[in-house]
């Protein structure tokens, strides 16, 4: 139904699929659900992951390989630095702050999806994609390098920082803390 509906509307149906799922999501029949589906779903995972590979040219990696190697560094460098800070104005501490924001520095799959979905409507070109794939993969495949380097600097960040600026923020965690238990 939500398929048809926003294919009606000019959604894709990916997004009426997606939109189905999380309306399911909210119905007390979400573990019945789940169940039934969960072998369709891990086929349909591995026939979309060996799509999105058949889509990338190996030749194509190589002729783009600066653009790569430029996303996937401005790609960490920016998630590490925001997600960071998001942490850190929810109210975490500098450290939590810190080893979140090396442990979100990837993109995921739904990176594909969207590079997809941009080349079907015509809006991106068609070199974007593999770029986003291989800067998804190389992201993915850091991922783990980073979370095992994050307590260096998170050290070197507590070391270096001003002693000022390193209290007042874990002080504004920690009084942020005791107003959420009260």
């Amino acid at each position: 139904g939500m398929v048809i509906l926003a294919n009606a509307l000019g959604f894709s149906s990916a997004l009426g699929a997606f939109l189905a799922g999380s309306l399911l999501a909210g119905t007390i029949h979400v573990e019945k659900v789940e169940h039934l589906t969960k072998g369709v779903k891990d086929l349909f995972g591995a026939v979309f992951f060996l799509s999105v590979g058949m889509m990338v040219n190996p030749q194509t990696l190589v002729e783009y390989a600066i653009p790569i190697i430029a996303v996937t560094f401005v790609t960490i460098i920016g998630k590490l630095i925001f997600s960071s800070l998001g942490m850190l104005l929810s109210g975490q501490s500098l450290s939590n702050a810190m080893m979140s924001g090396f442990s979100l520095a990837q993109i995921g799959e739904f990176a594909f999806i969207i590079a997809s979905l941009g080349m079907d409507l015509g809006v991106t070109g068609d070199y974007l994609y593999p770029i986003v794939v291989s800067v998804s993969v190389i992201t993915t495949f850091t991922t783990p390098f980073c979370i095992k380097v994050a307590p260096k600097f998170i050290d070197f960040a507590e070391v270096h920082l001003p002693d000022k600026l390193v209290s007042k923020l874990n002080q504004y965690t920690a009084e942020d803390q005791a107003e959420k238990e009260q």
